[in-house]
């Protein structure tokens, strides 16, 4: 593969999501240091969030994770320096930025959204006040005219490669201690709380078919514990009818792609799982981070509008009903979650549409580097 020339990239993370933040800047450094050739130094405030997302160890050559406390005073800025979600840069940096001979490429990485005023803000510029530099929004996105999803090139070659192959599956399951059953409905389960959660295990463990919902540790675990009434950790089980509740350890990020690309539904958080879990070509519930004023609203709902262009009536109406309530903190009656089973097949073939056409779209990184390539 063809390197361009190697530049060096300062990448600027503060934790608020926990693992998502992490998640997204980490996904973000490996491709600009894997597919593209950078040298990436990855300031984060709470390093230790990547080492339950990377327990083996981070393994990256081209990637220096740092502690983000102070920044050292004589630290020479990188040629593109990226501030992840708005987090703010120290003044002393900023100004050596500007004193930097040859110039450096500032970027702000914004959050995903689908919303239509994205296209019309992406690129543009802001400048700082003090010293005329300007910063760059950069907006990942699900059109042309934003900087894309963040995929790495072989991504989805991984994928299919993994679905055909039996043993590769088979070394996760044991790596994972699962033992999924062929013939149950496959759930994997990564949210924040919600009361919808008690109405999720009452409609699967009344349903016809037996159902194994896969839930790695975390906040949705815990409030399952309050639902069962009893102690749940890795390698335990919790039997209620015909549902299966099967606890799992905190995992790889990359075992954790390949768990969504098992399940037969993914119900995810956030925005990096939300973001693997369409990669994942499969049917999604996404659980988005609540913001004042419910915001988070409508950026759930210009999703959906681009997510069931194309999906038949009775489809669309199952997903968007289980969404809304989930969202809303509503009830949640049995027969919208039968309603939203019932359409899997339906939704499953969507996703493998909507996964492919996100595909033709230029990847995050990659668009960042070209961005960054161009005259200042």
């Amino acid at each position: 593969m063809h390197v361009a020339a190697r530049i060096d990239c300062d990448l600027f993370c503060r934790v608020i999501d926990n693992f998502g933040d992490a998640g997204v800047c980490w996904r973000l450094a490996r491709a600009l240091a894997r597919d593209h050739g950078w040298r990436v130094r990855l300031w984060m405030d709470m390093p230790e969030a990547l080492a339950r997302i990377k327990p083996a160890g981070l393994n990256e050559p081209d990637i220096d994770l740092r502690h983000w406390t102070t920044l050292p005073a004589d630290l020479e800025p990188a040629d593109c320096v990226i501030e992840a979600f708005a987090c703010e840069l120290p003044r002393s940096y900023i100004d050596a930025m500007a004193a930097r001979a040859g110039g450096t490429r500032w970027f702000n990485l914004e959050y995903l959204s689908a919303e239509d005023w994205v296209e019309g803000c992406h690129g543009l510029a802001s400048r700082d006040p003090a010293t005329g530099l300007a910063k760059h929004f950069f907006f990942p996105g699900f059109t042309a005219r934003t900087g894309g999803l963040l995929r790495e090139r072989d991504l989805l070659a991984r994928r299919d490669a993994w679905r055909a192959d039996a043993a590769l599956q088979q070394a996760i399951f044991a790596r994972l201690g699962m033992q999924p059953d062929p013939a149950a409905l496959q759930l994997t389960l990564f949210s924040y709380e919600s009361p919808a959660l008690v109405s999720l295990v009452d409609a699967l463990a009344g349903g016809d078919r037996p159902a194994q919902l896969w839930v790695p540790e975390g906040r949705a675990l815990t409030a399952l514990e309050q639902i069962c009434g009893q102690p749940l950790a890795p390698g335990e089980a919790c039997q209620r009818g015909a549902l299966d509740i099967r606890p799992l350890h905190f995992m790889d990020q990359d075992d954790y792609d390949a768990l969504l690309w098992h399940a037969d539904l993914n119900i995810v958080r956030g925005e990096d799982s939300f973001v693997r879990a369409q990669w994942a070509a499969r049917p999604l519930l996404w659980h988005i981070y609540r913001q004042q004023d419910d915001a988070h609203i409508a950026k759930l709902d210009a999703f959906l509008d681009r997510l069931c262009t194309g999906l038949g009536p009775g489809a669309t109406q199952a997903l968007r009903a289980v969404h809304a309530a989930w969202n809303r903190d509503l009830p949640l009656p049995a027969e919208s979650w039968h309603a939203l089973f019932a359409a899997l097949p339906a939704l499953r073939q969507h996703a493998e549409a909507w996964a492919a056409s996100l595909a033709r779209q230029s990847d995050l990184a990659s668009q960042l580097v070209s961005f960054n390539q161009t005259p200042i």
